[in-house]
């Protein structure tokens, strides 16, 4: 049903719109996901989205436990309509429950702070099984029970009078870094086939308009 649905939505965009989307599609990952822990300004929330774009990185998991995580427009430019998002508020603490779904997905967790253990971040290994990176809110940083099961700890090196980056500028440059890696080495990384026409349809959905009602158009007259 997905192929049938993309052959028909695409009749609903341009060409040159579709083969962007097919195009854009194949260059995803989930080799490498993203984890906000309560980000509360909208700014730094909606710059990450727009570098995860950027780079490929499909997947962002959010965690809202005292702050709920909200975009600006004018900085992520549209880049959350074109990505994976799920949103942990379930629980009074969503910290732990998210880490046990992503660890039950072959992910690793990786807290991006200074710690007695951490890592460089060019001498991070990519080779040992994908990742999930987690970023805490901007004072005080990632919760305990991030650190405390976290099973890798990530830094970048620094060497001015300032502690830290900004959470939207430390992603950026961690993403870019690791993402490189990545298409520079002989890693499967890339979403496989029958992902990129899940994305697709989905990217075709949210642009066409009133796509629910063609698609169920479509089904009924099947």
């Amino acid at each position: 049903m997905t192929e049938e649905l993309i052959s028909y939505l695409r009749n609903f965009v341009t060409e040159d719109r579709f083969e962007l989307f097919r195009k854009t599609a194949k260059e995803r990952t989930r080799y490498l996901t993203i984890v906000l822990e309560d980000i509360f300004q909208p700014h730094n929330a909606s710059a990450v989205l727009r570098s995860c774009d950027c780079f490929g990185v499909q997947d962002v998991h959010i965690i809202e436990n005292e702050n709920k995580y909200t975009v600006n427009p004018d900085v992520a430019l549209g880049a959350s309509k074109w990505l994976s998002l799920y949103k942990y508020n379930s629980e009074k603490n969503n910290t732990l429950q998210t880490i046990k779904i992503l660890k039950n997905k072959g992910y690793r967790i990786i807290a991006t702070t200074p710690h007695v253990n951490d890592v460089n971040l060019e001498n991070f290994d990519i080779t040992k099984g994908k990742f999930a990176l987690m970023f805490g809110s901007e004072l005080p940083g990632l919760s305990d029970i991030a650190l405390e099961n976290a099973d890798a700890f990530l830094k970048i090196p620094m060497f001015g009078f300032t502690e830290s980056f900004n959470i939207s500028v430390s992603a950026a440059i961690i993403l870019h870094h690791l993402t490189l890696k990545l298409r520079q080495s002989d890693i499967d990384f890339k979403i496989n086939d029958s992902e990129q026409r899940e994305i697709i349809l989905e990217w075709l959905k949210k642009s066409i308009k009133k796509s629910d009602t063609i698609i169920s158009e479509f089904i009924k007259n099947k």
